[in-house]
């Protein structure tokens, strides 16, 4: 009885009032009970949207809990409330109203609301208009975020209002985008679409190419006669049989479209013509006479005209239906005045994409030239000055690189541990390449092929050495933290922060390395030694110690590159002989022992490297193998380098 009376009330309630003016959220839910109970996506549209344009405080708390399937309906009056598990079999029941709590019941008075992900898809969508205003700013961006992915043309009044409310100029900003967006694809009008786009001229935004493409998309179409038809919004006219469009596929799309007989090929026709010969004939033609392919498709015709074989058609047939037909790509937008538009803006897009596009690859270029300039100005002073070949330098490289690890291990801070590695790198291989002048170089100068083998002996034990310490699994080298990530100056042009950082120290080293020439002592006996060694040895310049300096900065500078180049390759025992290949034909290209030749070198290789692996992005050992082959043709015309030294590394 209770039940009954509480059924009439509801009743009551729900016819007093007409359906724009109900006092609840649970009468809006009521009045779409059915549609709610059937949970159809394709139906369920219109009880979200009365939900969300009720106007009632409760319609967000209603999809928020319908779309997280924590809304149950009572099953005894059909009543929807949103629900907490209270033990394993209990509910505790809220009113969506009121949204305080009603009490704690079974199960098994309830049946749970599970929308399916197409329904929840709507009901996040329906979401958004309450997002937009949420006072909370990262709610609104993820709204706006929402949009973007799923944003259809009822979000675009919204979006529209919550723009003029917005206090934060640079998420107002993203809805002005967004409503741009989406007016392109949803707007009223096609002066409306048309406007919207031009905001997007020159625009590097990946999210303007995505709205603009669609409108472009075209369908491959056919139609009688020799003219388009009227009402087509014309992409282009094709020509069966040229690059666009071959014949057979021109009478493919025929066939498709019941214009014209499937093909007959000629071993179709043979086999047919075979089957049906009776009394030496086929079709009344003398078998005899089937020499020919006239002969052979007349007979064929008086079959098919009997019956006896399916339609098809000769090659004269297919050139005649070819020939009646007109062949074309439309648009699928209606609009001429819109896919034009799109075309303009996409134009003005691409022309700013291939510009960025250059500009991104000049700085890859910049920040591969200034890797091998840190990997070579070692290799240009021991090479330049002493003019010795030391196929070891790689693994100086390699040691500064360890050098740096092993500073890590002691030391756990990033930052600090790369500020105490850097001087470590130079002091450990230093030492190394002084002592390895003084054991092994001194007694083999004016001998280059003997110091070429005995310092490739030496890169052999040092790699070797190196895999008995730390193993041959890499190891890592880790940056500090303020140089992860990058510097993005638009969706196309962007740069990590470790080669920014790989380029400033090498703009600090050539700057070192001038300082070091010109207003040092040093540098003074050691540009005495390489003009010449004699006249500096009179002059009281012991050329002895000034090669053991010269190889020994050398090689410590190889060691502070190590530790660089190390902070984004991987550090292995084979880390050096990736780059020593690199770091010679930079010294011999730019010119043997001139720093400014060097960085030319490297300047040129890093271009050049670049510039061959964007033709050929798929392949990086074809792009190095055609840089090696264009540095041997260059050398051939210009065997001393861009900038060629006089003295004895110039053979004076």
């Amino acid at each position: 009885m209770i039940r009954i009376l509480r059924a009439a009330l509801l009743f009551l309630a729900l016819t007093a009032f007409p359906a724009t003016a109900q006092d609840t959220i649970q009468e809006v839910l009521q009045a779409h009970r059915e549609t709610i109970e059937a949970s159809s996506r394709r139906t369920i549209q219109p009880a979200i949207d009365a939900i969300r344009d009720s106007g009632h405080p409760a319609a967000p708390l209603v999809l928020e809990k319908w779309e997280a399937r924590d809304m149950w309906q009572r099953t005894e009056d059909g009543l929807f409330f949103y629900v907490e598990p209270e033990g394993r079999n209990d509910l505790k029941v809220f009113d969506f109203d009121t949204a305080s709590e009603i009490g704690v019941f079974s199960k098994d008075g309830f049946d749970q609301l599970k929308p399916n992900s197409g329904i929840r898809a709507l009901i996040a969508s329906a979401l958004v208009k309450f997002q937009l205003t949420d006072p909370d700013a990262s709610k609104r961006r993820d709204a706006l975020a929402a949009l973007a992915r799923n944003g259809n043309a009822g979000h675009l009044p919204i979006l529209r209002d919550a723009i003029a409310e917005e206090p934060s100029v640079g998420i107002r900003q993203q809805m002005e985008r967004l409503e741009r967006l989406l007016t392109i694809q949803f707007g009223a009008s096609d002066d409306e679409r048309i406007e919207a786009m031009t905001y997007f001229e020159g625009d590097l935004g990946v999210d303007a190419r995505a709205a603009l493409n669609p409108i472009l998309t075209t369908t491959r179409r056919v139609a009688p006669g020799t003219e388009v038809p009227a009402d087509v919004n014309l992409a282009a006219r094709l020509r069966p049989g040229g690059e666009e469009l071959s014949r057979e596929a021109a009478y493919d799309m025929l066939v498709a479209a019941n214009l014209a007989p499937a093909r007959l090929t000629n071993s179709d026709q043979r086999n047919a013509l075979q089957a049906n010969i009776v009394d030496g004939s086929v079709g009344g033609v003398p078998v005899a006479d089937l020499d020919s392919p006239a002969a052979r498709d007349r007979a064929y015709a008086a079959l098919e005209a009997a019956g006896t074989v399916p339609s098809a058609a000769t090659t004269d047939e297919v050139d005649a239906a070819l020939a009646g037909h007109v062949f074309f790509d439309a648009y699928n937008e209606r609009s001429a005045a819109v896919t034009d538009a799109a075309n303009d803006v996409l134009t003005s897009i691409e022309l700013k994409v291939a510009m960025n596009q250059f500009i991104d690859l000049t700085l890859d270029a910049l920040s591969l030239a200034s890797i091998y300039f840190l990997a070579a100005i070692g290799l240009a002073i021991t090479f330049g000055v002493m003019g010795v070949i030391n196929m070891a330098h790689g693994e100086f490289i390699m040691m500064g690189a360890y050098t740096g690890y092993v500073v890590q291990q002691i030391i756990p801070n990033y930052t600090v541990s790369i500020i105490v590695a850097i001087p470590m790198a130079f002091a450990v291989t230093f030492a190394a390449g002084v002592a390895m002048e003084r054991l092994i170089i001194r007694w083999l100068y004016s001998r280059p092929l003997e110091t070429l083998l005995a310092t490739f002996g030496v890169s052999i034990a040092l790699q070797q050495i190196a895999k008995n310490i730390f193993g041959t699994q890499a190891r890592p080298l880790t940056s500090p933290s303020w140089l992860d990530g990058q510097m993005a100056f638009n969706d196309i042009v962007a740069i990590s922060y470790i080669r920014i950082a790989i380029f400033v120290l090498a703009l600090i080293f050539l700057a070192f390395f001038l300082f070091l020439m010109k207003k040092t002592r040093l540098g003074l006996e050691t540009r005495a030694v390489t003009q010449n060694p004699r006249m500096a040895s009179s002059m009281g310049i012991n050329p002895d110690r000034v090669n053991m300096l010269t190889f020994g900065l050398g090689s410590g500078i190889a060691g502070i590159a190590g530790v660089a180049i190390g902070l984004y390759a991987k550090v292995t025992s084979e880390l050096g002989s990736d780059y020593i290949v690199q770091s010679f034909m930079t010294v011999v290209v730019g010119g043997v022992g001139n720093i400014w030749g060097t960085l030319l070198g490297a300047t040129m290789i890093g271009f050049l490297q670049k510039g061959i692996e964007w033709f050929n992005p798929s392949n990086t050992l074809a792009a190095q193998t055609y840089m090696i082959v264009f540095i041997i043709i260059f050398i051939q015309f210009r065997p001393r380098g861009i900038i060629a030294l006089k003295g004895r590394a110039a053979g004076d």
